[in-house]
């Protein structure tokens, strides 16, 4: 991947991380585990229809350098990716060529907060 490519600011790869509150109710915040240099690319656009509401849902493919975190699946799932104030839920990721170079990820915006 060349370094073209990959677009400032760095994506906050973020981590949930559940606690209580004062008074004993469940708190969720989320913690920042690493940032890194991507490029993000938008790959369908669709309109969801639920409860009677309209929620549009718009699927990327991220592109970035491998790191060991992204070759966990379970690990990867369970992160949000934060980018230029847009939360991206992230779904999987791809180790490109299996050469330990590059990493391609699957994440949707718009329906969730991660």
């Amino acid at each position: 991947m060349r370094a073209s490519e990959l677009r400032p600011p760095k994506m906050a790869f973020q981590k949930r991380s559940d606690s209580q509150d004062a008074i004993g109710g469940q708190k969720t915040d989320w913690v920042t585990v690493f940032t890194e240099w991507v490029g993000v690319e938008p790959l369908l656009g669709r309109e969801l229809f639920a409860a009677q509401a309209v929620n549009s849902e718009v699927t990327h493919t991220i592109k970035t350098r491998y790191r060991a975190e992204f070759a966990d699946p379970r690990a990867v799932a369970a992160l949000r990716g934060v980018y230029k104030g847009r939360i991206f839920n992230i779904h999987s990721s791809i180790i490109v060529d299996e050469r330990n170079r590059d990493v391609e990820i699957l994440a949707s915006e718009g329906l969730n907060d991660g």
